[in-house]
């Protein structure tokens, strides 16, 4: 099964797109922007469906949607339609009043996960601020804890802001940042003899550990899935113990892995979790849910200007309605189990340069040799050359996620790329 593609979709609309462009040089570009990343020699000037072209018209196929984040692709018809109608008629009031698409986004998303509440704001990283902020005061108001600590995996990615690179368990985003906000302690992931020892630890003398906040599967830590046993375990652990359990769906939510969430490939509700990215399919937009047993938070306690514009949820709900509509989420199992039967066919005609394939639904990685000077980014340059787009997930993991949209001949497009890359290196 495969949805339609775009160009089947709107010809018209799609030859419009290719119409347009925009002569700013990436020279001119670095007179004036920061220069936080290391981006691609390549500048992006328009989307249609799975596929992006750049300023001297070469043709993309796109497996990093964003960085898992253009759920339905480029310039979907579904997202085109919210945007002009949305923008026709309010676009933003700040949270002093009631908008419809927010509430009617919130009822989708209660509707559809183990939450009761939600909270919006317009990122990842504000999403676990929110939860992180949610689980000190339940920490201190509920269990009466004077100094709440969570828990925390090593290589996890959780945002760029002061506390979510403390809760990141990657020295690399740290460096430079000190003083780090206190209240944080790592453990392996996946090792819950490791987990119960520093609960034990903590827990020694008084109640100390709030939460557990883990990605069901670690995206920016090589595309690690979650190890079932593992998370059910951690669950029985915080129902015993009173601790919240908080999931990062940042990158893996919204039908990525194949699930609507990606926790639900483990067996287990949390109390806490997070969303962005895919959710607003490119639009910013970020959510904070949670069960009504945690939903502690009074008026004053936590705010967003911008969070759950009309604007943004509007686009978001259609984005969540087309999930349903185009069964989005089969075609991401069917589409991943593709990908990855390729990427281990590709695996075996280079072992020497690639060592693992691994993932749920359309969150794939493929992870190079250690004993080898080939890097992930190397691997992305040599896939631009073929034309094709990936991204990498550290210095040894190439990472695939393409829209959920993608169709078998586009992941037979990508594989054949990726074997043409490979075979460069």
């Amino acid at each position: 099964m495969s949805p339609k593609s775009l160009l089947q979709v709107s010809p018209v609309f799609v030859e419009s797109l290719l119409d347009a462009g925009s002569a700013f040089t990436p020279e001119e570009f670095d007179e004036y922007v920061m220069k936080t990343y290391a981006r691609y020699p390549i500048t992006l000037e328009r989307g249609a469906g799975c596929r992006v072209w750049d300023s001297e018209g070469r043709e993309y196929l796109d497996c990093v949607a964003g960085i898992a984040t253009c759920t339905l692709g480029h310039a979907h018809p579904a997202m085109v339609e919210a945007v002009t109608k949305q923008i026709q008629t309010l676009h933003h009031v700040s949270n002093l009043y009631y908008t419809a698409p927010q509430g009617e986004l919130a009822k989708w998303l209660v509707e559809n996960s183990c939450a009761d509440r939600v909270f919006f704001c317009n990122s990842g990283a504000e999403a676990n601020e929110g939860a992180i902020k949610l689980a000190r005061k339940y920490a201190h108001t509920v269990r009466g804890i004077a100094d709440p600590v969570i828990i925390t995996a090593h290589a996890s990615f959780h945002g760029r802001t002061l506390a979510t690179i403390t809760a990141t368990g990657q020295p690399k985003y740290q460096k430079g940042f000190s003083p780090l906000v206190p209240g944080f302690e790592y453990v392996p992931y996946n090792d819950i003899a490791a987990l119960e020892q520093v609960i034990a630890d903590l827990d020694k003398d008084q109640p100390r550990v709030a939460a557990i906040l883990l990605e069901a599967l670690q995206g920016e830590g090589g595309v690690r899935p979650g190890d079932r046993a593992y998370f059910q375990r951690i669950r029985e652990i915080c129902n015993e113990r009173g601790i919240l359990l908080i999931c990062d769906e940042v990158q893996v939510g919204m039908g990525r892995s194949g699930k609507l969430w990606g926790f639900e490939n483990l067996g287990i509700e949390p109390d806490i979790f997070t969303s962005a990215k895919g959710l607003g399919g490119g639009i910013p937009i970020g959510a904070l849910l949670c069960k009504e047993s945690c939903n502690i938070f009074q008026p004053g306690d936590h705010a967003s200007t911008f969070g759950g514009n009309p604007f943004a949820c509007a686009v978001a709900l259609a984005v969540c309605q087309t999930l349903q509509s185009d069964h989005l989420l089969e075609n991401a199992q069917e589409r991943g189990e593709q990908l990855r039967t390729g990427l281990r066919a590709i695996a075996q005609r280079y072992p020497e340069k690639v060592a693992d394939v691994r993932g749920w639904g359309l969150i794939n990685g493929l992870e190079i040799q250690a004993e080898i000077d080939l890097t992930s980014a190397q691997v992305v340059q040599s896939g631009i050359n073929q034309g094709v787009l990936m991204v990498p997930a550290g210095p040894k993991v190439v990472r695939f996620v393409p829209p959920l949209i993608v169709s078998a001949a586009e992941i037979d497009q990508a594989l054949q790329a990726v074997d043409q890359a490979f075979a460069t290196l």
